[in-house]
């Protein structure tokens, strides 16, 4: 069997033969990622028999019209098609005495399905976290994804890529040579029209969301280095979470740890978590200044504390632009309020336009905290209410 091989199919290859389990392939649109993964699993089928391959899509109308159908191309281009071993309405194919199936996730039963030697993963990007845990765990052998890299953050990228038995390739559509020359042209307007669409669709990069308010780089650490100052702060809540986080600022960098982010708590619930949180009467509190009852019972209880930042228009954004100033540090343990930073974003008006001076105020509990702690650190301007 001779075929026309691209740099990606190759790559592919030499990681199936290395002995990983998993190969992600991260790539742009037209990369050829999805026609060489096609070819690899045709070519290793037919040199070993009694194989389970397992390709799965989301939808069933989208693995019609993409995967199943570069699949079935490829063997009719090399003779190697039989219609007595499509069986269409289970969309199945017997190859050389191995099943593929082709397998879409709009019926989740599906995903709960029988084990198998081979799964692949085609779009992964469009398939949730349980997907991936049902069919990996009933994968005996080679697990293979591809996607184009339009989400920011993903499970992928936290489950998949850090696995030490994964092996990752990214690709673009420089590295398919039978590209025709009409389409790269295409591709290529976008380095000028829209930069983000180029880089996710043209380079394989991770897009960068337009709207997202952290858009500098930040990043996870597993705990806060000695030294330094601190305080913390506190956003109030009962029905949405109430929420503490320490920041801590050495330097030029900033540190971000969540303590607290409880709904269908009291003030005096959180006054009595407060010294298991490690706070003690002596630390400065920051909390949302807009409850002065509530920081009344802070001082009652014997803590310090502050007004938390000034209210006003453009506040909450003039504010965050003086945190992004610093380098920022968020503590692994940190995870509703690394989820918050993910999805916090500018608001938007009707014709899409970002309003860089607007946030959306839906969940930004956690990151509020970190906003009022952050700035009295930054500017020590908190005003004290000595009330005791």
């Amino acid at each position: 069997m001779k075929i026309k091989t691209s740099p990606v199919f190759l790559k592919n290859w030499d990681a199936w033969e290395d002995g990983y389990r998993v190969v992600v392939n991260q790539g742009s649109s037209r990369s050829s990622k999805t026609y060489s993964l096609c070819q690899m699993f045709i070519v290793k089928l037919m040199s070993t028999t009694d194989k389970v391959l397992t390709i799965v899509r989301k939808t069933t109308p989208a693995l019609k019209i993409s995967v199943m159908r570069d699949f079935i191309e490829i063997l009719v281009e090399h003779d190697l098609y039989d219609k007595a071993n499509h069986n269409k309405s289970d969309q199945t194919y017997t190859l050389n005495g191995n099943l593929v199936e082709f397998v879409s996730m709009d019926n989740p039963q599906k995903k709960r399905g029988a084990k198998r030697n081979y799964l692949w993963l085609n779009e992964a990007n469009e398939l949730d976290i349980e997907d991936w845990r049902q069919l990996t765990m009933r994968t005996s052998e080679k697990i293979f994804l591809d996607y184009n890299p339009s989400d920011e953050f993903h499970w992928i990228y936290d489950t998949v890529m850090t696995r030490d038995d994964c092996f990752f390739i990214q690709s673009t559509y420089m590295d398919n040579p039978f590209l025709e020359e009409a389409i790269v042209q295409e591709i290529e307007r976008y380095k000028e029209l829209d930069p983000n669409y180029y880089r996710i669709f043209g380079l394989g990069e991770r897009g960068v969301s337009q709207t997202s308010v952290f858009t500098n780089p930040w990043d996870i650490v597993e705990k806060v280095p000695e030294g330094g100052e601190f305080c913390f702060g506190i956003d109030w809540g009962f029905h949405h979470p109430m929420t503490v986080v320490r920041a801590t600022l050495i330097e030029r960098d900033l540190y971000w740890e969540e303590l607290y982010y409880e709904k269908s708590k009291l003030t005096d619930d959180l006054i009595q978590a407060l010294p298991a949180l490690g706070v003690t009467k002596e630390d400065y509190l920051v909390p949302d200044s807009a409850e002065s009852d509530r920081i009344q019972q802070l001082y009652n209880a014997g803590y310090y504390a502050t007004y938390g930042a000034k209210k006003g228009p453009n506040s909450v954004t003039s504010q965050l632009d003086t945190v992004k100033m610093y380098k920022l540090h968020v503590t692994s343990s940190s995870t509703n309020l690394i989820k918050e930073m993910r999805n916090y974003k500018y608001a938007v008006d009707r014709n899409g336009i970002v309003l860089d001076n607007k946030t959306v105020k839906v969940n930004d509990d956690a990151v509020d905290s970190a906003r009022y702690a952050s700035i009295f650190l930054i500017n020590q301007s908190g005003t004290m209410v000595e009330l005791r």
